[in-house]
């Protein structure tokens, strides 16, 4: 399998006649190699529902099948295969085994296991890119580098497994995350695009494989500054939003410092009548009478619960142009009287930063209290100070507020005075602030103040309207970590630095180093792994081809071509396929339409009793060849779960072909801390969609479908499990939705045919299986 593509002759075979396709000349050299014969063609109703089951996953109806066993024509089964090549229904047949191989799911797994509401785009984008025939090397350059090829929901390959979303402050558990996390990336894009099993080069130069431990860690550089999260789904109309929600915020900054000469000057010994407003998550100031300072003290005695935390504490000078003095950019330096430990969000550094909310906050490392303290780099005349627990947008986070807070200056460092705190607030309470405020004011004040309120909330509509764009969960890119090399694995063993690199001892090894920015890294990561002389991609994808059409592919492994895989039954013919496809323009369907037009693909599935080949009965073949690896009859399989589903809602006469968007649940609702799964019992047009678009949760199958061999996305899937089990028999007679299905096939029989029985059971006969019964 390492060894270079490169297109066999055909095979010579004495039985020219039977062949349709080169594929037919490989399959009978191998089969008059062992004296066997292949079977008689299918009868056409058989070849319809082949076809239909698999290019679209759907049924043909009775006309359909009908049609095609009147049609005399030579070319009448090849017309049929474009025609359903074409249908959008065969994006949403292939999709599905494609996500199988990606692990594709809908929530994160582990214990929360809750659920990614913006993960569904990578599935329409699957979808469409399998209708419109994406060549296949777009399709893999996209999914590790699309923000750069204008197709962002790709890159949902990137995250598309497990995420431990519990993280804690431990920094040896931490970094253990992160190197599961970036081995789910490097080990799902080895086994999908090159068949090698990457992963297992994680703790030490691989057993069997040409991989040294060396090569893994030069992926995991390639793939350093890929993280868990969203981003906006359209890259360019997100910038011109923020852009235009950024010009928008400054004009509010300059409504909201008007709103401040409404604010009371803080006094600790004001009458209750006139305490100030409550404190609250968001903007908090306290005026006071100018000030000379070169240091502020911020001490908070109590908070809502827990530690307290301050996502932004501003300074500003008194007189007719305020500024923050409070930033580090302007020199000031912050000390505190301790801080969170071990967290990458909460740290002292961001209290002067500039940035607000949550992701870039101070948290003290005491229960209810802490102190933090700016030094200015020269001494400035101030008069308020502006502090908040999360000033983002919207605010998200409600504890750790200070609600008992004391406010000082001081010149040396030694010497401070009091000048604000949350002695003369009310206490904190849901009131409105401007209410508070507006108790004070004389009746034109009011009447000002009401305008300017008035503004600041059109301005607030105005960037939540330019602020929510639609997200897809597909990767977060940010400044690639530097990458070492873990002696055995382990993240507390870091070696020598590895730069960022391709497999090094299979194709041509791509020149990667450490300069290259995120984006160019798995750009050019891309364009190694389907580069001509990569002698692994092509011949990866044409077998699970393969194995899609026959249950089986030429290679039995499909997601392991090195040395532990199992051997090709057929190894010309996987060549002629993967060359055939390159030669091609990478195009997929041309490939399956030479599949499905071949006689190997026509033949009836079970083998003919009269055929011989050297004087041997081909009755003899199962004694030869009892897996039928060689094809010598076609395959016969069950249908997955999907196809099945959706079969059921077609012959019923209810499918809704509604396609794309959010996918519909087959889980009660719930909000849990911990995602609680509970399959639904009723089900509505929402839910008769295709089982494609079921919003699919990770590590849970629904009840009823579930138990026909469902992948549950814990781990790649490159090939289903086939079972024969109690559950499959009792849920196809007794669950809900079979009942529900049964009703409605029952109503729909009685409305096109009436009260005779004869006809319709005739009728239920055809719709279901295409064929009329026997006696």
């Amino acid at each position: 399998s390492l060894v270079p593509v490169a297109r066999p002759p055909l095979p010579a075979a004495t039985r020219h006649g039977w062949c349709r396709t080169p594929i037919d000349s490989f399959i009978l050299a191998r089969l008059e190699k062992e004296q066997l014969a292949p079977s008689p063609p299918a009868d056409r109703t058989t070849l319809c529902r082949r076809l239909y089951f698999d290019l679209i996953g759907l049924p043909p109806s009775p006309e359909e099948a009908i049609a095609l066993a009147a049609d005399e024509t030579p070319d009448a089964f090849e017309r049929l295969a474009d025609r359903l090549l074409a249908s959008p229904r065969y994006g949403e047949r292939w999709a599905r085994h494609w996500l199988d191989v990606v692990r594709f799911a809908e929530s994160h797994g582990f214990e929360m296991n809750q659920p990614r509401p913006n993960a569904w785009p990578y599935r329409d984008y699957v979808i469409r890119a399998l209708n419109s025939d994406l060549p296949y090397d777009q399709f893999v350059r996209q999914q590790i580098a699309g923000d750069l090829l204008d197709a962002n929901e790709a890159t949902g390959f990137l995250v598309g497994g497990p995420w431990d979303q519990v993280k804690s402050p431990d920094p040896v558990l931490t970094a253990q995350q992160r190197a599961d996390e970036l081995h789910d990336m490097i080990h799902t894009t080895g086994t999908t695009f090159l068949g090698l099993t990457v992963g297992c080069a994680r703790c030490h130069s691989h057993k069997f494989d040409p991989i040294p431990q060396t090569d893994y860690y030069a992926l995991k550089a390639v793939f350093a500054g890929v993280q868990h999260g969203e981003r906006p789904r359209d890259a360019g109309e997100a910038r011109q939003r923020s852009q235009q929600a950024e010009k928008v915020r400054q004009e509010l900054a300059a409504v909201v410092g008007e709103l401040d000469q409404f604010e009371p000057a803080a006094d600790v010994h004001a009458p209750y009548e006139t305490l100030r407003a409550p404190v609250s998550r968001g903007r908090n100031v306290d005026l006071f009478a100018p000030a000379e300072a070169r240091f502020v003290r911020f001490t908070i005695t109590a908070t809502t619960d827990i530690e307290p935390c301050i996502d932004e504490l501003e300074v500003f000078t008194a007189g007719p142009q305020p500024r923050n003095v409070a930033l580090a950019s302007a020199g000031t330096k912050a000390t505190s009287s301790g801080n969170y430990p071990h967290s990458d969000i909460h740290k002292l550094e961001h209290l002067s930063d500039g940035q607000y909310g949550n992701s870039r906050s101070w948290i003290s490392n005491e229960r209810g209290k802490g102190w933090v303290q700016l030094e200015f780099a020269e001494p400035h005349s101030i008069d308020h100070v502006i502090w908040s627990r999360d000033r983002s947008d919207p605010p998200r986070f409600a504890d750790r507020v200070a609600k008992e807070y004391l406010i000082e200056v001081s010149l040396d460092g030694q010497q401070w005075q009091a000048v604000a705190s949350s002695a003369d607030r009310q206490p904190l309470v849901d009131a409105a602030r401007s209410e508070i405020v507006r108790r004070q004011l004389s009746q034109e004040d009011k009447g000002r103040l009401d305008d300017i309120l008035a503004r600041e909330k059109d301005l607030e509509t105005r960037i939540r309207e330019l602020t929510t764009v639609p997200a897809v969960y597909a990767g977060k890119f940010t400044e690639p970590e530097k990458t070492f090399r873990f002696h055995r694995g382990d993240p507390t063993q870091p070696r020598e630095a590895i730069e960022p690199g391709t497999l090094t001892q299979i194709g041509t090894p791509a020149a990667l180093s450490a300069e290259l920015s995120e984006q160019q890294r798995r750009q050019a990561l891309a364009d190694w792994i389907v580069a001509q002389e990569n002698p692994l991609s092509a011949r990866v994808i044409v077998n699970r081809l393969w194995q899609w059409h026959f249950g089986e592919g030429i290679v039995s492994t499909p997601s392991d071509f090195g040395v532990n895989g199992a051997r090709p039954t057929h190894p010309e013919l996987l060549d002629w396929l993967a060359a055939e496809l390159v030669a091609g323009n990478w195009e997929l369907k041309r490939i399956q339409r030479r599949i499905v037009a071949s006689a190997v693909y026509g033949q009836a599935p079970v083998h003919g009793p009269q055929s011989t080949v050297h004087g041997r009965d081909s009755r003899l073949a199962a004694s030869v060849d009892s897996a039928n690896r060689l094809l010598w009859h076609f395959p016969a399989r069950r249908l997955e779960a999907e196809p099945l589903r959706d079969a059921i809602l077609a012959v019923s006469g209810n499918l809704n072909l509604r396609m794309g968007g959010p996918g519909f649940d087959l889980f009660e609702p719930n909000t849990n801390y911990v995602k609680v799964y509970t399959s639904r019992k009723d089900f509505g047009t929402d839910q008769w969609r295709r089982m494609v678009y079921q919003t699919k949760p990770r590590m849970q199958l629904d009840d009823t479908f579930g138990a026909f061999d469902c992948p549950d996305a814990g781990q790649v899937a490159p090939k289903r499990t086939r079972s024969t089990t109690p559950l499959q028999a009792l849920n196809l007679l007794n669950s809900a939705f079979m009942v529900q299905q049964s009703e409605i096939f029952a109503k729909r029989i009685d409305a096109e045919i009436g009260s005779d029985v004869e006809r319709q059971v005739q009728r239920a006969f055809a719709l279901a299986l295409q064929r009329q019964p026997a006696a």
